[in-house]
C-alpha cells in the first residue's frame, strides 16, 4: 500500500504545483506593471512601424525621382539622336547638291567646249 499512497501523493503534490502555476499566472495577468509593460511594447512597435512606413515612403519617392530622371536622360538622348539624324540627312542633302551642281557644271563645260568646237 505504500506505493499507493506514494502515487497519491505525488498525484496532489502536481495538482498543487499546476494550481499554483495557475494562480500565478492569473495574478500576472491582473498585473498593473505587466499592462503597463504591454502598452510600453505597444508604443514601441508603432512607433518602429511608423518610422519603416516613413523609409518606405522616402524609397519610393527617391526610386520615382531616378526613374523620371532616367526618362529625361531617355528622352534627352532620344532628342540628341533625331538632331543627329537630321544633321546627318541634312549633311547628305548638301553633298547630293554640291555633287549635282559639279555635274551640271562639267555638262555644261563639255556643252560650251561642243559649242566652241561646233562654231
Amino acid at each position: 500500500m505504500k506505493t499507493d499512497t506514494d502515487f497519491i501523493d505525488r498525484r496532489n503534490a502536481a495538482k498543487n504545483a499546476k494550481a499554483a502555476l495557475l494562480e500565478k499566472m492569473k495574478a500576472k495577468q491582473n498585473d498593473p506593471e505587466l499592462e503597463a509593460r504591454r502598452a510600453e511594447r505597444a508604443a514601441v512597435v508603432a512607433a518602429r512601424e511608423e518610422r519603416e512606413a516613413a523609409k518606405r515612403r522616402q524609397r519610393q519617392e527617391a526610386e520615382a525621382e531616378r526613374e523620371a530622371a532616367l526618362a529625361q536622360e531617355r528622352a534627352a538622348a532620344k532628342e540628341a539622336a533625331e538632331q543627329a539624324a537630321v544633321s546627318e540627312r541634312d549633311k547628305l542633302i548638301a553633298q547630293a547638291m554640291e555633287d549635282q551642281a559639279a555635274q551640271k557644271a562639267k555638262r555644261d563645260a563639255r556643252y560650251a567646249a561642243r559649242q566652241m568646237r561646233k562654231g
